[in-house]
C-alpha cells in the first residue's frame, strides 16, 4: 500500500472507494485501466495542453525530479520566495500528496490552477452545478480533482488564502496560427518517461489568442464537500475513506452501476476479480450466480433503478421495469427489443431473432450497387490551423467496399491524409465524392458517425464557399447522401446499418450489444453462408475478392474450434518493423476499436517517430478501416442468405 492519498486516488474514491482496496494491490487483482493509461492520457491530449497551459506562464519553473522526495524538497525551497510560479509543485500533508500541475504564489496567496484536456464553451459554464447548488455528473470528477487539491493545501497552508481554478480548453476560442500543433510533440526516454519537446518556441502570434480559459471553482468545491448521501456532507464520507485507505481497510461495497464497467474484473482466472469480490460480499453471489447475464447486459435501461430494486440478473428483470411500447416505424421498437433480449435469458433461448419479412422488404428498396463506408476521425485539442477551434473535428480516412447485385463484393476505394499538421477534410470529401458519384447506388454507413462528419464538413463548406473553388460541388454531393440536422433527407440518403440491427435482427450472442465490433463476430458464427465462403484465403486472392491491404486472406480462423474474432486477426502495428528498436508509444500492438485508431493517428501528429514507426502505424491503420467495411458487406451477405 502507498504511504500517500494521492488526487488520483481519491478520485477512484469519488467513483467508488471500495476500488482504493484493489488499486493498491496490482499484483494481485487484475486492473484493466492501468492496460492502457498511456493511451488514454494521448487520446485526450492532457500532455500537450498541459505543455501548451505552460507556454502562457512564461516565469514557471519545472519540478523535474527523480523522485518524490527531491520534488518536495524542491517545491519548500521555491515557495519560500515571496513570489513563484510552479509546475508539478510537490506538497505533502498528513499522509496527503498533490502534484500540482500549476501553483502561483503571490506573498500569502496560492493560486492553484488544474489544467484539463477538456473543452467548454461560455454558456456550458452554466452546467458545472445543478440548480440544487450540486455537481452535475459530467463535471464531478474535475471538481473532485481541485476540491482534493485544495483540501491538502488548506492543511499544508493554514494562514494561507488559497484560490483554485480549472484550466480548460476554450471551444469559443480560434487557433491564432498555422502550424501551432506541431510546435509541441511528445516522446519517452529510456525509461519510459513521457518528455514534451517544443520543436520551436511558441511565437508572440502563437500565444496571441489563448486557447485555453481559468475558471474559479471555490463556489463549486463547497458545493461538492457538502453534497449529502445518506443525510451525511460528503467531506465526511472523505475523511473515513482517506482513513480506511490509509489503514489497509477496504470500503464495504455497494453494487451501483458503475460496477459494469469496473476496471477491476476478471473472469479467466488470471488474476483475483474485485468486482467478484464486492458482489460476493454484498449480494452473497457464487460463481454459478456470476455465470448468469445481469442487467449490466441490457440494452439502454436505467440500471441504478433496477438496482436499487434488488434486480441484479436480467431473468429477474419484468416487463414492469421496462414499460414496453410499440415504435410507429417497422420493427422493433427499444423497448421491445429490451424485453426480447430478457426473454431470451428467461426462456433459455440463444437463437438469433431475425424479422425476415420486415428486413426483406427493406432489402427491395436497395438500388445495387451497394457502398458500405467507414470513417476514422479525431478531434485534436491544439488545431491545425487558423480559424480552428479546440476539438474541431476532421476525417483523415475512409475505406470503401462495394457489392454488385451478382454478388461480387471488392475493397474498391480508401484514403488516409497522414501529412502533418493539415486539416484534410475537404480533400477527404473530394476523395469520397470521386469513390460514389459514379452510380446512384444504396449507400451504408453504421450508426450516425459519417452522417454527423459529413454535416459538419458542409458547414464549413458553406461558411468558407468563396475560399473553395469546387465548393458547389462538394455541397451537392453531401447533401443527398446526408440527413440534416433538421431530419430531412433525400433519396440517396446513407442507410444506417445499426438502426437496422436494432430493428430487425437480436442475437444473444451480442450480450445486448449493438457496435459492429459485436455483431460481426457474432453473425460470423451462425452464418453457415458465411464461414464456406470465407474459409478458403479468397479475401485478396487476384481472381476473387480484390482488396487494398490483404492477400490471400481467410476470415474464418479457429482456435479450438471456436471460430476467432476477425479483430483478433489483425497483425501486430509494429511488425513491418521486425527486431529493430522500435519507440512505439502503444502498449496494446493491434488496433481492434475506433479510438484506437483515433489514438494512431493522433500519436503521428503529435509524437516524434522514425519513418518505420509511421510506415507501420499508417499500414495498421489502412487495414483495420478496411475490415469494418468489410464487416458490414458481410452482415448484408449473411442478411441476403438468411432471409431467401
Amino acid at each position: 500500500m502507498s504511504n500517500y492519498l494521492t488526487k488520483s486516488k481519491f478520485k477512484l474514491a469519488v467513483e467508488c472507494p471500495t476500488k482504493l482496496f484493489y488499486n493498491d494491490r496490482p499484483n494481485v487483482y487484475a486492473n484493466k485501466s492501468q492496460e492502457n493509461s498511456f493511451l488514454k492520457a494521448l487520446a485526450e491530449g492532457g500532455y500537450l495542453v498541459e505543455a501548451l497551459a505552460r507556454c502562457y506562464f512564461p516565469e514557471g519553473i519545472l519540478i523535474d525530479a527523480d523522485n518524490t522526495d527531491k520534488a518536495i524538497e524542491l517545491t519548500e525551497k521555491y515557495l519560500k520566495n515571496d513570489l513563484a510560479t510552479l509546475f508539478q509543485a510537490t506538497i505533502t500533508v498528513d499522509n496527503f500528496l498533490i502534484k500540482a500541475d500549476i501553483l502561483i504564489k503571490d506573498k500569502d496567496h496560492l493560486k492553484l490552477i488544474e489544467v484539463k484536456a477538456k473543452s467548454i464553451n461560455s454558456s456550458e459554464i452554466t452546467n458545472i452545478a445543478t440548480k440544487k447548488n450540486t455537481i452535475s455528473s459530467k463535471w464531478r470528477q474535475y471538481i473532485a480533482d481541485v476540491a482534493f487539491q485544495k483540501y491538502v493545501l488548506q492543511k499544508a497552508f493554514p494562514n494561507y488564502r488559497i484560490s483554485t481554478y480549472l484550466m480548460l480548453l476554450d471551444k469559443d476560442s480560434i487557433c491564432p496560427t498555422d502550424g501551432l500543433s506541431q510546435k509541441i510533440l511528445i516522446t519517452k526516454d529510456n525509461g519510459g518517461k513521457i518528455k514534451i519537446n517544443i520543436t520551436e518556441p511558441l511565437t508572440d502570434d502563437d500565444l496571441s489568442i489563448k486557447l485555453l480559459r481559468q475558471i474559479n471553482t471555490d463556489d463549486y468545491i463547497d458545493y461538492f464537500w457538502h453534497e449529502k448521501f445518506d443525510d451525511i456532507p460528503y467531506i465526511n464520507h472523505f475523511e473515513t475513506y482517506a482513513h480506511d485507505y490509509l489503514h489497509g481497510k477496504k470500503s464495504k461495497p455497494i453494487p451501483k452501476k458503475e460496477c459494469g464497467k469496473c476496471q477491476f474484473k476478471c473472469s479467466d482466472g488470471s488474476m483475483k476479480s474485485g468486482f467478484y469480490e464486492c458482489w460476493q460480499e454484498a449480494l452473497a453471489f457464487t460463481d454459478k450466480d456470476f455465470e448468469e447475464p445481469t442487467v449490466f447486459e441490457l440494452w439502454r435501461i436505467n440500471k441504478d433503478k433496477l438496482l436499487s430494486n434488488g434486480t441484479y440478473k436480467l431473468k429477474d428483470v419484468t416487463e414492469d421495469d421496462i414499460n414496453i411500447k410499440c415504435s410507429n416505424e417497422p420493427g422493433l421498437s427499444s423497448s421491445e427489443r429490451q424485453w426480447l433480449q430478457v426473454q431470451k435469458v428467461k426462456n433459455n433461448d440463444s437463437s438469433v431473432y431475425i424479422d425476415k419479412d420486415g428486413l426483406k422488404e427493406e432489402m427491395e428498396t436497395w438500388q445495387f450497387p451497394l457502398h458500405f463506408i467507414d470513417f476514422e476521425t479525431a478531434m485534436p485539442p491544439i488545431p491545425f490551423n487558423k480559424g480552428a477551434h479546440p476539438y474541431q473535428g476532421i476525417a483523415f480516412q475512409f475505406s470503401h467496399h462495394i457489392m454488385y447485385e451478382d454478388g461480387t463484393i471488392a475493397h474498391c476505394d480508401e484514403y488516409l491524409n497522414d501529412a502533418l499538421g493539415i486539416n484534410p477534410n475537404i480533400d477527404f470529401v473530394r476523395k469520397l465524392k470521386a469513390s460514389l458519384e459514379n452510380d446512384n447506388g444504396t449507400i451504408f454507413r453504421y450508426a450516425d458517425h459519417e452522417n454527423t462528419y459529413l454535416n459538419m464538413i458542409l458547414d464549413d463548406i458553406e461558411l468558407n464557399s468563396d475560399c473553395i473553388a469546387d465548393s458547389v460541388e462538394l455541397i451537392a454531393f453531401i447533401k443527398p447522401i446526408t440527413k440534416s440536422k433538421n431530419g430531412e433527407y433525400d433519396n440517396r440518403c446513407m442507410i444506417d446499418l445499426r438502426k437496422l440491427v436494432l430493428q430487425y435482427y437480436y442475437d444473444p450472442l451480442t450480450k445486448g450489444s449493438n457496435s459492429i465490433k459485436d455483431v460481426y463476430p457474432a453473425i460470423l458464427k451462425r452464418s453457415a453462408y458465411l464461414q464456406k465462403k470465407y474459409a478458403a484465403p479468397i479475401y485478396g486472392a487476384s481472381n476473387d475478392i480484390l482488396s487494398k491491404n490483404f492477400k490471400d486472406f481467410s476470415w474464418i480462423q479457429y482456435d479450438s474450434n471456436k471460430i476467432k474474432n476477425p479483430y483478433d486477426l489483425l497483425e501486430p502495428i509494429n511488425k513491418e518493423i521486425g527486431n529493430a528498436k522500435c519507440e512505439l508509444l502503444f502498449e496494446d500492438n493491434k488496433l481492434k476499436e475506433g479510438g484506437a485508431a483515433t489514438i494512431a493517428y493522433m500519436k503521428m501528429q503529435f509524437t516524434q517517430m522514425s519513418v518505420e514507426e509511421r510506415k507501420s502505424l499508417k499500414n495498421a491503420l489502412l487495414k483495420y478501416c478496411e475490415l469494418d467495411t468489410l464487416a458490414m458487406a458481410m452482415i448484408v451477405e449473411a442478411w441476403f442468405d438468411m432471409v431467401k
